[in-house]
């Protein structure tokens, strides 16, 4: 079995697969000093109340954005899993599509690469994929999944923790979808103010985005507060949480074949 690991600045998400079907999946906050025996156990706890071992994994491939959590991550394949793991923008790891970068040695998040392939070989169409996490990011490929660039904003809850803690009056919101834009306290003009004007930004950049474009872009959407936003707006043509995982697994099919 394979396990896919996708590491952000929020949480790091495992999933194992039987072939290309998902088996389990967990989520656990990141935090940098974590090691590779607190992972194993927290995993191992975890796979066996899903009636899974972690015996039955023998290979596993890494996304992530945070370099100080990829050596225990990559010790935990290496010396609790005893499998190597593939590690997305290692230069021997083939991704099977090409980066366009105006600059050919520019790093850019294996997440966002991950995306792009599975992106491409669930739509097979040009596409921009509107990631809603730490950061919400913007990122676009082409008809033949080549990842062609994007853009990076600052995520919804760091810009509400922002408001909060650079402000003297503002008090820390949860972000919901408020029931008018036009707020009648202060936590609603802040609900208001952060919900709908990210909704600007999403229409905004895919608007700009689609006019540097030939093709028609479909438009997905992902990450964790991508809920909130599918449904609202019709520019986010599709909810997909799982494109970054396929991704990985697209990945290591590609690299295994």
């Amino acid at each position: 079995m394979l396990l896919a690991i996708n590491a952000n600045n929020t949480n790091v998400k495992f999933a194992v697969y039987d072939g290309e079907k998902p088996v389990g999946d967990w989520r656990i906050k990141t935090e940098v000093g974590r090691t590779a025996d607190q992972y194993v156990v927290w995993l191992n706890q975890l796979m066996t109340m899903a009636g899974l071992n972690l015996k039955q994994i023998d290979a596993a491939i890494i996304a992530s954005v945070v370099p100080h959590s990829l050596f225990d991550l990559t010790k935990l394949c290496e010396h609790h899993l005893k499998t190597r793991p593939l590690v997305v923008g290692d230069p021997s790891v083939k991704l099977g599509i090409q980066v366009k970068m105006d600059i050919p040695s520019a790093t850019v998040g294996a997440d966002r690469l991950a995306n792009a392939v599975g992106g491409h070989i669930t739509y097979k169409r040009p596409l921009i994929v509107v990631d809603f996490g730490t950061a919400t990011t913007f990122d676009v490929a082409d008809g033949a999944g080549n990842y062609l660039g994007g853009a990076i904003s600052p995520g919804i809850n760091l810009s509400v923790e922002i408001l909060h803690s650079a402000t003297a009056m503002l008090p820390r919101i949860a972000v919901e979808r408020p029931s008018r834009v036009i707020g009648k306290s202060t936590t609603e003009a802040m609900q208001s103010g952060i919900f709908w004007g990210y909704v600007g930004l999403v229409e905004g950049m895919v608007q700009r985005i689609a006019s540097e474009f030939v093709s028609d872009l479909a438009v997905i959407a992902t990450g964790g507060l991508a809920p909130l936003f599918v449904g609202v707006t019709p520019v986010l043509h599709h909810l997909d949480p799982d494109i970054t995982m396929r991704g990985l697994v697209e990945i290591y099919r590609r690299n295994k074949a």
